[in-house]
This record gives C-alpha cells, structure tokens and sequence, in this order.
C-alpha cells in the first residue's frame, strides 16, 4: 500500500483492521480446542465407567468379558489389539503382520502383561489369577539355551560424576512461543536463530552419545555371541537401539547447534567406553561419532531434517549406524521420525514413530515397528517387532515402550491366548533407568547431566574445540541466560561464515569419508594427540573470529 502511494493513516488503519481480525480468529480457536478437550475428557470417562463395570463383574466370564475388549478375532483366526475406531491401529498392525510370514502373529498390551517393573534381568514372575501366589516361569527351550550375563563389576573402575547441575544465577526469563512460531512456520530449525531460552544445555555432539547410556546391552550381546548364541545377541542389540530413545521423554528444548570443526569426548572408564564426535559438514549439516567399547565398536554420521509446521515440529535423521563386535559381525540401521506435538495449545510431548531395520550380516536380522500415537491411544509409545533368521522365518517377538522397557518370546513360545492373560510370560531385555531426584525443566537423565561436566583436570586435556568450552552452552548451564544470550548471538554470527570455510577447502579433522557417497569414518589420532596435549590444527572455534578464516584455509590446503 505504501508504494501505491497511499498515505500513513490509511495503512494503519488497514493493520488495526487485520489485527482486530485475527484477534478474533485466536479468540474463536481457543473456544474450539476446550469444547474439543471437554468432549474427549467426556469420552474417556465413559470408556473409564465401561472398563470399571466389566472388572467389577463377579462369575467365571468376568475375566472372559474383559478380554474379548482388549482383542478381537478375525475370521481367520488372527488376533488384533482392540481399537474404538478403524485408524492407524489396525493399518499399523496390518503392516507388523507382513513383516512376518507367519500365519498367526500374536501381539499383547504391554501395560496389562508388564505390571510388574521391578523383575530380574532374565525373567519375570507371573502372578496368579488369584493373586496369592507367583512363579518362575521355565527356561527357553532346549535349542536356546538360558545365558545369565552380568557385567563384573570390578572389571571397570568406579568413578564419581555430579548428580545435578548447578544452580542458576539468574531468574528465567519466559519468552513468548507464538511471537517465534509465526515467523517462522515452514523453514528449517537448523537455520532459525532461537533465543537460548529454547535451548537445554547440551550440543547435538553430546547427544548423539546419549545413545551409549545402555552400552553394558552391548557388552552383553558381546558375550552371547561368544558363547553361540547369536539370537540373544541381536536382541540385546535391538534393545539396545530402542533404549537410545528413553532419555527423549519430556525433553522439549533443542540442544545446541556446533559449529564447523566442534568436537566432543566422553572418556567413561566405569562403562568400559570411550566416544569422540565432530561436526564435519555445514551444508548439509553432518555429525560424525566413534564409540569403542569392550571387544565392540560404534560408529555412524547423522543429517538431521527439521520442519517446523507451527503446530508441529518433525525431526528426519538421515544416516546410517553401525556396530561390529571383534568376532567380525556386524549390524546396521537408521533411526526413526520424531515429532513434537501441540506446541500452540495443549500439553507439549514428543513421539518417535516408523519401522526400524537391523541388518546383520550372519545369521539374524531384526524389524522394529515404532507406533504413532493416536489421539485416544490409551497405551501410547509402544514398540512391536520380529526377528527373523536368513530364511525368513521368524524366531522372537520383542515387545515394550521406548521409555520404559523392552520384553522379548521366542518363537516356540509365543503366548497361547487362553482367558484373560497368555499362558507365558516374555523376558525382559532392557529397563529404563530411574530419573534423577531433582529434574530441572530441561528434564534431563542423570547420564546427561554428567555429559557437560567441566573439571579443572579435564579442562587441561581438552581440544580448543570440545563442546564444553562453549560458552553460551557453559552460560546456560550455569544460569547466566543475558549473558548465553550474547554469547549465542556471536557464535552464530560467526557460524554464518562456515560455508566460506567449507568452499575454500575446509576438511574435517578426525573423520573421513570411507567412499564418494559412505559414511565417515574416524581415522584415528585424537586420544593419542590427548595424551601429547598437541592440538595443533585445531583452531580456537569459540574466540574471536577475525581472519581465521583464510589462515585456517591456507593451514587445510598445507596438509
């Protein structure tokens, strides 16, 4: 309006009218969204009543009555987990079907089978219908035979690492979530600029080894392995992949974005392992890790995209892990979709859902199904799966929650539906670990409040270039958010110039690619340039950026 001439008042009328209009419409929508949360609290009501009527109901079919509920027969003889409408369960559960050649797969409620969370690592108790007594369900079958394996504790030394972050210096300063959704719907979060408030404090780089806090799941597979049992080593290896997603559960803050040629190490002798990760690419935005552990290795490169739909935000990792043991085999597989939901109106949560594939390259394969939460899911963030061997065949069924625990039947001994509970009870192969004391809203692990931890000692090892060292992340932690605030500002300014960087040569430090189009792999060097305290090449990436650029440059073309 302003270059066809029309004069102020004219346009400041027209915006009072447009924010006099959309007012209405956020007014309008709101009225909406609690008329719909009233009528689903209705309805969960009534389906509460329902189910609190059937269990109170005394006579041999009171149980019977229940279960028909819970699952439905189709005419074929398959069993299906009982849904209010048509929806995503039933398609879901159609697509676990053709996972499997089977004729009669068999899923059950993990809430209603799993009650009891404080069980063994091999094996759970079953309760009696009566609820008097409880027994020691048998071992597998002769073909696989039962193996107990239990890290020693003296193998690995014992150290002490803090339990809580500090306190903060400053009050909080809330920030307003619509004035940041409406301006940038639809782009890229790795390139939206975020105050720190939406940040928790931690980079991308020390998240990638929080999927390491079950490695002693590995340490076990190991020993199965060894001992010729390679269906118990890829479970433990399927629980392992589904355990990298518990400590996501209420995390709604973004971790920090590196910078070009940012590192991170995490030497944990207690875990017997020791993970080095580096930023190595820009554009597109590239993540390398290394992990060794006892007579295992991990590796892989991560591309996260990020789409945020205003409502919604969803996280597309592209990329491929791989894990060898020292016999020589190996597994491979990419991580599933995650979205985080109502970020307008409602309680904000995340979600992972898609299918999972692990590739070995002997014996087992294995094909995990993430489910989508529905809107009236009543047992939400569940996963379902199969191992099948060469022939395709399936030989176990693993069944739990991202967030809490994963169970496993093996094939012989798929549960018989008779009443309300099966006849056997699954193994359990992995359990969350208990929550810290005193959460923080970041509502981090206690195995992620010890990833920043920066003592005197371990500042004199580190890299110019460890994520530690960052100091809008140290000013975050600490509390001092003006401060994070500037700081973040700076980098990111500096960031901008990382693409010059990477045009005019720039090649990461520890990581190549193995082929044109592979994955990068570490090359070795860095523990050993650790103990030297040589860190040359290195640059100082968190100081002053003046014309670092050209001199690293001309220090990449030299080498």
């Amino acid at each position: 309006m302003q270059m066809e001439g029309f004069n102020e008042a004219v346009v400041n009328d027209c915006e009072q009218i447009m924010l006099s209009e959309f007012s209405e419409f956020q007014r309008q929508l709101k009225v909406r969204y609690e008329e719909h949360l009233n009528f689903l609290g209705a309805f969960q009501q009534q389906l509460e009543e329902v189910n609190a009527v059937d269990e109170m109901g005394t006579g041999p079919d009171s149980h019977l009555q229940l279960f028909k509920r819970e699952f439905s027969s189709s005419r074929n003889g398959k069993y299906s987990e009982y849904s209010t409408t048509e929806s995503s369960d039933d398609i879901e559960k159609q697509e676990l079907y053709e996972l499997s050649d089977e004729d009669e797969p068999i899923y059950f409620d993990t809430e209603d089978c799993f009650k009891d969370s404080s069980i063994p690592c091999t094996s759970i108790e079953k309760v009696s219908e009566d609820g008097n007594q409880s027994s020691r369900r048998k071992s597998y079958s002769n073909d696989v035979k039962t193996i107990k394996v239990e890290t020693p504790v003296a193998e690995f030394p014992c150290i002490e690492r803090r339990r809580k972050l500090p306190e903060p210096i400053e009050k909080e300063k809330g920030v307003s979530l619509w004035s940041m959704i409406k301006d940038n719907v639809g782009k890229d979060l790795t390139r939206v600029c975020l105050p720190v408030y939406f940040n928790e404090p931690l980079s991308s780089l020390q998240k990638c080894f929080e999927d390491l806090e079950y490695s002693y799941l590995l340490d076990q597979a190991y020993e199965y392995g060894k001992m010729g049992n390679s269906l118990m080593r890829i479970l433990k290896v399927a629980a392992f992949a589904v355990s990298g997603y518990s400590s996501s559960d209420g995390r709604l803050c973004k971790p920090f974005n590196p910078l070009l040629g940012e590192t991170y190490e995490a030497d944990f002798p207690e875990k017997g392992i020791r993970f080095f990760s580096e930023k190595v690419s820009h554009h597109p935005m590239l993540i390398a890790c290394h992990c060794e552990g006892k007579h295992w290795k991990f590796w892989g490169d991560s591309n996260l995209r990020s789409k945020f739909w205003g409502r919604s935000i969803q996280l597309d990792p592209v990329g491929v892990l791989t894990l060898e043991f020292d016999d020589g085999e190996m597994f491979q597989w990419s991580k599933v979709t995650t979205t985080i939901y109502n970020l307008i109106l409602g309680k904000v949560y995340c979600g992972h859902h898609g299918t999972m594939n692990i590739q070995g390259n002997r014996q087992y394969s294995c094909k995990l199904k993430f489910k989508e939460q529905s809107l009236l899911d009543r047992n939400p963030r569940q996963v379902q799966g199969i191992v099948l061997d060469k022939a395709q065949n399936k030989a176990a069924t693993l069944v739990g929650k991202w967030d809490d625990s994963m169970y496993y039947t093996l094939d012989e001994n798929l549960p018989k539906i008779t009443g309300s509970h099966p006849v056997n009870d699954p193994f359990l192969l992995w359990k969350r670990n208990d929550p810290p004391a005193n959460p923080t809203r970041y509502k981090l692990s206690s195995f992620a409040i010890t990833l920043n931890e920066l003592t005197s000692d371990l500042q004199d090892k580190l890299p110019p270039t460890d994520s530690r060292l960052r100091p809008d992340q140290r000013h975050l932690e600490n509390g001092e958010y003006e401060k994070a605030n500037s700081e973040k500002l700076r980098l990111e300014t500096r960031q901008r110039m990382s693409r010059k960087l990477q045009e005019n040569g720039w090649k990461p430090r520890w990581f190549r690619k193995d082929s044109e189009d592979g994955t990068y792999r570490y090359v070795g060097g860095y523990w050993e340039a650790r103990e030297q305290k040589n860190w040359d090449g290195c640059p100082n990436i968190f100081g002053e950026f003046l014309d670092q650029v050209d001199d690293h440059t001309k220090g990449t073309n030299n080498r």
